[in-house]
């Protein structure tokens, strides 16, 4: 589980690789629960959450530049 005080520091091309990986992530997980391999069923949670998180600040980094224009 990511931070959001540790994701406010990177820049957008680091957001989008780590949202990249955190989806690629989510899929394994999804393919592991349709063949019954899913062990830790949690991380599918955190996986999740974790992925709006970057999502949220991606969208706050967003509209503090158009602000500052």
């Amino acid at each position: 589980m990511t931070k959001a005080s540790d994701i406010r520091t990177k820049t957008a091309d680091e957001l989008q690789d780590q949202l990249l990986g955190l989806k690629k992530e989510q899929f394994n997980l999804r393919f592991q629960k349709a063949t019954g391999q899913l062990e830790n069923t949690a991380r599918v949670r955190q996986i999740r959450r974790d992925i709006a998180r970057v999502k949220t600040i991606q969208a706050q980094k967003v509209a503090s530049a158009a602000k500052a224009k």
